[in-house]
């Protein structure tokens, strides 16, 4: 099958690698690029652990590794190790899964929560754990910019009918597809099922006619993927 993704990089190219290796070819049209930010970030012995809820805030947080981290799903929690995270656990779920994983595997007794987040993000979740007794540092450590057009070449597959299915990540990205799309004939999208990693992802969706909208079993890219043939 030839899948659209539409999440940005560097996250498309490694979804775009995990299609391959289930023998489906993907067409990359990220939605938005990362700009990193210059935090002002506590200091590492400051803080009892990091919570991150997307992997795009990693490349910040380089001296934090020796610290535990708790990430929201199974991908961030890869990406961590990956960045040299040595104490890493994964709630496998959303943002709600995270806080219960922080109660359970903190204390607020033992000093503040680091919660590098995008820009304008974080403070439904900070909320959360603050309520639990948690003292929580919000950071702004990246910023999303959405792109004004679909990249080309995923424009021209999809007038060509040539795109099967479409992965969305998030409600935000699903929004912008949508505002977008809007110069393609409706037509193009009758045949392509739509497949979003969440429940609250499937909403925005509503105003083009997929074919069919399906829902990951849980919110994480794996989950997401298992939905293609």
């Amino acid at each position: 099958m030839r899948v659209l993704v539409t999440r940005p990089e560097p996250a498309a190219a490694t979804t775009a690698r995990r299609l391959a290796e289930r023998g489906h070819a993907a067409v990359v049209a990220p939605l938005s690029s990362v700009e990193m930010i210059a935090a002002e970030l506590p200091a590492p012995e400051a803080v009892q652990a990091v919570v991150v809820t997307s992997a795009r805030a990693l490349p910040a947080l380089a001296a934090f590794r020796a610290r535990p981290l708790l990430a929201v799903g199974e991908a961030s929690a890869a990406a961590a190790r990956a960045h040299g995270f040595v104490t890493v656990q994964s709630a496998g779920g959303d943002a709600a899964a995270l806080a219960r994983l922080v109660t359970v595997r903190c204390d607020p007794a033992k000093g503040p929560l680091l919660l590098p987040a995008q820009e304008g993000q974080g403070a439904a979740l900070a909320e959360q754990l603050q309520a639990a007794g948690f003292a929580v540092c919000v950071r702004a450590v990246y910023r999303l910019h959405r792109v004004s057009a679909l990249p080309e070449a995923a424009r021209q597959a999809l007038a060509a009918g040539a795109v099967e299915a479409a992965l969305f990540f998030s409600p935000a990205s699903a929004r912008d597809f949508v505002a977008l799309a809007g110069l393609l004939p409706v037509a193009c999208f009758t045949r392509v099922e739509a497949l979003a990693i969440s429940p609250a992802t499937v909403t925005p969706l509503a105003p083009l006619p997929w074919q069919r909208v399906r829902v990951a079993a849980h919110p994480d890219q794996e989950e997401l993927l298992d939905l293609l043939p």
